[in-house]
C-alpha cells in the first residue's frame, strides 16, 4: 500500500516553511527552504511519496500554486481568516503554521477557498496595474491644476491637459517662480507616460 505524505505550506515573501506528515500524524520532515524556484525544485526531488498540499492564501502564493501543482496528487488553497479562527493560539510561527496546516489538511478540516485560473489571475493583475496607472494619471492632472492656482494662474479647465493648450500656457505665464515652471513640466511628463502606459495596457489585452 502506497503511503501519502500530507505537507502544510506556510509561505512569505522569501521563504517558505513546511511539515510533512503522516495520515497518523506522524512528522516526517519539517524545515524551511527559499522562496526561489530552483530551491523548490530540488525539495520536490527529495519528496520519495506521492503527497496532498495546502498553503494558505497570501499575496505570495499564486506562484507557488501553479509552480508546485503539477507535482501534487492534490493542492489545496486555504481561506486566511477561516484559517485563523480554527487555529487560534498563543504559540505562533512559521513552522507551527506549517504543522497546522498539514493537520487540518489530513483530517479533512483545512477551510479551502477558490483558486482562479492562472489566466484569470493575470488579467486581475493586469486590470489592477492599469488602475493603478489611472489612478495615478488623475493624481498628476490634479497637481499640475493645483500649482497653478497656487500662484495665482488662470487656465481653461477643460483644455488644460491638451498637448498644445499647457504648451502655449506655460508661454504666458508671468511672474511665477522658476520652481513652478519646472513642476509643472516635471507632472507633465508625469501624466504623458502614465496615459501612454494605460494605453498599451488596453493594447495588451
Amino acid at each position: 500500500m502506497k503511503i501519502f505524505y500530507y505537507i502544510g505550506l506556510d509561505i512569505h515573501k522569501r521563504t517558505i516553511a513546511y511539515c510533512i506528515k503522516l495520515q497518523d500524524g506522524t512528522i516526517v520532515r519539517q524545515g524551511v527552504v527559499p522562496a526561489e524556484r530552483k530551491a523548490l525544485r530540488q525539495w520536490l526531488l527529495e519528496l520519495s511519496n506521492p503527497w496532498i498540499g495546502a498553503m494558505e492564501a497570501t499575496i505570495f502564493t499564486g506562484w507557488v500554486y501553479d509552480f508546485l501543482k503539477p507535482h501534487a496528487l492534490a493542492l489545496n488553497v486555504a481561506h486566511p481568516e477561516m484559517l485563523k479562527a480554527i487555529t487560534a493560539a498563543k504559540k505562533k510561527n512559521d513552522r507551527c503554521d506549517a504543522e497546522r496546516i498539514a493537520d487540518l489538511l489530513r483530517v479533512g478540516l483545512l477551510p479551502e477557498c477558490y483558486m482562479a485560473s492562472e489566466e484569470l489571475r493575470e488579467l486581475r493583475r493586469i486590470l489592477r496595474y492599469r488602475n493603478h496607472i489611472v489612478r495615478t494619471a488623475v493624481k498628476m492632472k490634479n497637481k499640475i491644476s493645483d500649482l497653478l492656482m497656487e500662484v495665482g494662474t488662470s487656465y481653461s479647465k477643460k483644455r488644460l491637459h491638451g498637448r498644445k493648450y499647457f504648451k502655449e500656457l506655460l508661454e504666458r505665464i508671468e511672474d511665477v517662480p522658476p520652481s513652478v515652471i519646472e513642476l509643472l513640466k516635471l507632472s507633465r511628463a508625469n501624466l504623458e507616460m502614465f496615459v501612454v502606459d494605460a494605453k498599451l495596457q488596453i493594447r495588451h489585452r
